[in-house]
């Protein structure tokens, strides 16, 4: 679950990190009057990608009325593929240095790592490219945390201001807690502003929460609704069915989020674009069938669909009558392709046989027939 700006800034300041005075604007009213209240301000769009700035989506203010213009500029504008609904107008500060810290987890390591880095206020992928050494990490060993002296050094070799390390040390040591006691995947602050008054401030935030840890979670339930940009996705969470949007035309359902990837990989490599990523599960029950397959089909630009399944402890009969029992149950339009592999496959594919599904053995030859399908051309 990813957070907006102002809602990330609302959990850091919750842990001690110290944030800009701001207030959420869904009208250039709204913009205006928060001008009025907070003076010089930056309006920024609240949107769920990177390049704001860039794009010209992040706007100096210098009175009520130039915060309504921005605003009335911004909410409504679509940005990468999102539509911005609020803007989020904050004071303005008088900029010293701007560096990037951001805490995520080391696949390699399997343990949190600090990442700092003196180039902050830019994409992070553009410094990582072009500049690599300037990123400094602390690799965290999650039973202690970030040891004094080792965020000292982390510091150090950022290349940090020495006159604020002593205010980067503690918000580096507050930022893990809210990592660590909110389950995040991303905890970022870019850029961790040095205010011309020797003030360090998160004067950006980005958060991500892990959606299998929400349930630990109840005060950041609040924010998952709000914070769900794509409608289809907002429904998926809402029957707790894990999918994600990805602007195809194959729409494709699994069991098993390695098949799943590896599905998503099949149809790139034929020459087709995934529509989804659905994983059902360990199970393919006549209901939760029907539900994914209504989730899949909520998107437009489905064209066909494409279900790989492997009975492991699920018999491949069974995954076959509930597949049949969902699609008898709906209007669908759509052709539909079943690969099934495993535990009682062969059975399963012979009772799809003479359906309007197409059964198909082979995942590669199951995956171009999706696609073929998809366009219009024969099986």
């Amino acid at each position: 679950m990813k957070l907006y700006e102002f809602q990330a800034k609302e959990i850091f300041a919750r842990f001690g990190i110290p944030v800009p005075p701001g207030r959420v604007a869904e009208t250039p009213e709204a913009a205006a009057e928060a001008a009025r209240e907070l003076g010089r301000v930056v309006v920024k769009a609240q949107v769920h990608a990177g390049g704001r700035g860039k794009a010209g989506l992040i706007k100096l203010a210098n009175s009520p009325e130039e915060a309504a213009q921005h605003a009335r500029d911004i909410i409504g504008r679509t940005f990468k593929g999102f539509t911005i609904q609020r803007a989020y107008v904050e004071r303005a500060v008088d900029i010293k240095s701007e560096y990037y810290l951001a805490l995520l987890v080391d696949r390699a390591t399997k343990r949190p790592v600090m990442m700092a880095s003196s180039k902050g206020g830019v994409d992070i992928e553009e410094v990582a490219e072009h500049e690599p050494e300037a990123i400094a990490r602390l690799t965290i060993d999650p039973a202690f945390g970030p040891l004094g002296f080792e965020m000292r050094d982390l510091i150090q070799r950022a290349g940090f201001d020495p006159a604020a390390s002593r205010q980067i040390a503690a918000i580096g040591q507050n930022l893990y807690k809210v990592f660590a006691e909110t389950d995040a995947a991303l905890a970022e602050i870019n850029p961790l502003m040095v205010t011309a008054d020797g003030s360090v401030i998160a004067a950006d935030a980005k958060f991500d929460v892990d959606d299998n840890a929400l349930f630990r979670h109840q005060d950041l339930l609040k924010y998952k609704e709000e914070a769900e940009e794509d409608p289809i996705e907002a429904e998926a969470h809402r029957r707790g069915v894990t999918y994600v949007h990805l602007n195809g035309e194959v729409g494709i359902i699994g069991n098993g989020a390695g098949l799943v990837m590896g599905t998503l990989d099949m149809v790139t490599r034929n020459g087709g674009k995934p529509a989804n990523f659905l994983d059902v599960g360990g199970g393919a029950k006549a209901d939760l069938v029907r539900q994914a397959l209504e989730i899949v089909l909520m998107d437009p630009n489905v064209k066909s669909i494409l279900i790989n399944i492997f009975g492991g402890i699920t018999r491949g009969d069974e995954v076959a009558k509930g597949v049949l029992a969902a699609t008898d149950s709906m209007d669908i339009t759509v052709p539909i392709v079943v690969r099934m592999a495993g535990t009682r496959a062969e059975e399963g594919l012979k009772l799809l046989e003479g359906t309007n599904l197409k059964p198909v053995e082979d995942p590669e030859e199951a995956a171009k027939l999706a696609i073929r399908l998809g366009r219009g051309e024969a099986a």
